[in-house]
């Protein structure tokens, strides 16, 4: 009886195991992804007991990749892609030769041919997109400099894959393969064919796209339906990643981000990322589990050898290789560390480009399996190594200087201009966070000629508030470089207008230890987020809701009192 309803009995014992073995890992301090990738081995065909459709489960992972790419272009314009291209594009197409050639060298001393070693190789260098994007937004940093650095490195990858993905059947045959039906033999037609494609992709979705996704948000927002504005996120997301995959033989993924960038210019893109959210959860959850039920355990009793080689080679190997290409663009060890640490795992395009190598007889199912043990490894332990970034670079620090001078910025916006006029850095106000809220407070403060330093740390921000004559540092607050280029020592206040609570608790610690009768100021979004940072005794705490429901309560009062 369960069979006849595969989408639903999937659906129910994934989302079931998940959220069980989610919260045991929890427990034991690990990431919650160990959970979700054991659900998937415990209902996959390599276990004893019940086994859910593979094939749907693919499918569902495959949405929850295109809804989380969709996010990602939401809030990732063209220009922060264009502003990190330098080195995006060089770094990303270098980690991809020097990984496929150490993939490729240990292959061959398998013995295995030419054709096999060079599909292996390629597998082990491109890193997951959707595990990239998850541990970033975990880890706050999706937003940040190294988080956009890390995220156009990623795109470049995955632009890589699709010319990778679309010419390998042409080559197949030369590399000892097979060719399937219907694929041009020839090389050259082949690489035209596919870059025209993507380039017409890319061209009518800068073009059409930016001017006709806005305006379809807007018309929906205008029916005020909640229902209908949520179905035209999701349809949007969807809908667009789909045609790029059937008409132009783009990736799912990169469609779907191209469709988010777009609609970003729309003044509803906060609306629709905060809409999209809960199923770009569920289905991310979706796509690990599926990721563990490809996985067969035996391979780590039958070749333990061989799969420590390959999660070497992914967490190391690409790891180190990563790290040198960023500091030898001359990037703070920071930057180094978190585009590294990013690009130790691999993921779906990993597992597209081994079942492709599979049916066209070039890479051996040993090989696949190999691939996918490297893959829940390096996924499993991604998150442990971000949280060993800063006690690494601690330690590093504490025994090189040429770290140290590494770790000095050479980016001018991380430094206040020496012009900077000095009233602005005795007594003034230290305003951390430039959106939204933050953007109000300076307007206030402005008109009343009231000195402060703002420290953002999104780049345009701060690029546009210094051609405006605001003082203003670019960087994360939370880090002390930071505050002590803004002139924390001598300012009267510091106003944290960004809601992050335990970035706001490291930045109050910092400001405190540098400023002790600082008087500090901050927001959150509830009142338990208010409760720990009134440990830390600010002197007033702004809580959204509450604010929002004092002011308009206030105006009541005074409309009714005019009334009566």
């Amino acid at each position: 009886m369960l069979h006849s309803i595969p989408l639903i009995t999937t659906l129910a014992t994934a989302f079931g195991l998940a959220l069980l073995l989610g919260f045991l890992a929890s427990r034991f301090k690990l990431p919650v992804i160990v959970g979700y990738l054991l659900a998937g081995i415990l209902i996959g065909p390599f276990t004893p007991g019940f086994v859910a459709d593979t094939k749907i489960a693919r499918e569902l992972a495959e949405i929850g990749v295109m809804l989380l790419m969709f996010g990602v272009g939401l809030h990732f314009s063209l220009n922060d892609l264009l502003a990190v291209r330098r080195i995006a594009l060089p770094g990303a197409i270098i980690q991809i030769v020097v990984a496929s050639a150490l993939g490729a060298g240990i292959a061959a001393a398998w013995g295995w041919d030419i054709g096999a070693a060079l599909v292996f190789g390629l597998a082990l260098s491109v890193a997951s997109t959707v595990v990239l994007i998850r541990t970033l937004e975990v880890g706050g940093i999706l937003e940040s400099t190294n988080g956009r650095i890390a995220v156009g490195w990623l795109i470049v990858e995955d632009l890589v894959m699709v010319l990778v993905l679309v010419l390998l059947p042409a080559l197949a045959e030369g590399l000892g393969g097979d060719t399937p039906n219907g694929v041009p033999g020839n090389l050259w037609q082949t690489l035209i064919i596919t870059l025209s494609k993507v380039s017409a992709f890319i061209i009518l979705m800068m073009l059409i796209g930016h001017r006709i996704f806005p305006k379809i948000l807007w018309k929906i927002a205008r029916t005020g339906s909640r229902e209908l504005f949520t179905l035209c996120v999701i349809a949007t997301a969807i809908s667009i990643a789909y045609a790029a995959a059937k008409l132009f033989g783009v990736s799912f993924a990169l469609g779907a981000f191209f469709a988010g960038m777009m609609m970003r210019s729309s003044d509803f893109s906060h609306r629709a990322a905060e809409e999209s959210l809960p199923l770009r959860e569920a289905f991310a959850v979706l796509f690990f589990v599926s990721v563990g039920m490809l996985f067969d355990p035996m391979i780590l009793a039958n070749q333990p050898l061989q799969v420590l080689a390959v999660v070497s080679i992914i967490i190391f190997g690409k790891t180190i290789a990563a790290a040198v290409l960023v500091l030898a663009f001359r990037y703070p060890l920071n930057t180094a560390l978190i585009v590294s640490v990013s690009l130790a795992q691999i993921g779906e395009f990993s597992f597209i480009l081994a079942g492709l190598g599979v049916s066209l007889s070039l890479l051996p199912l040993e090989g696949q399996n190999l691939i996918l043990g490297g893959a829940l490894i390096s996924i499993a332990i991604n998150p442990l190594l971000f949280k060993i970034i800063k006690p690494l670079q601690g330690w590093i620090h504490s025994r090189s200087a040429v770290a140290r001078t590494l770790e000095t910025s050479i980016d001018p916006l991380t430094e206040l201009p020496m012009t900077t006029d000095q009233k602005y850095l005795s007594s003034q106000v230290v305003l951390v966070g430039y959106g939204r809220v933050g953007r109000r407070i300076g307007e206030i403060l402005r008109k009343n000629n009231i000195p402060f330093v703002v420290a953002e740390q999104n780049r345009k921000i701060v690029e546009s508030l210094r051609k405006n004559k605001v003082t203003a540092v670019f960087g994360n607050a939370s880090e002390a470089d930071v505050l002590v280029q803004a002139h924390v020592t001598h300012a009267r206040m510091l106003v944290i207008a960004t809601p992050k609570v335990f970035e706001t608790l490291q930045m109050i610690k910092i400001a405190r230890a540098l400023n002790p009768k600082i008087d500090v100021v901050a927001r959150t979004h509830s009142e338990e987020e208010g409760k720990l940072i009134m440990q830390e005794k600010v002197e007033k705490i702004f809580l959204g809701e509450d604010e929002l429901g004092k002011s308009m309560g206030k105006h009541v009062l005074k409309q009714y009192s005019k009334a009566s």
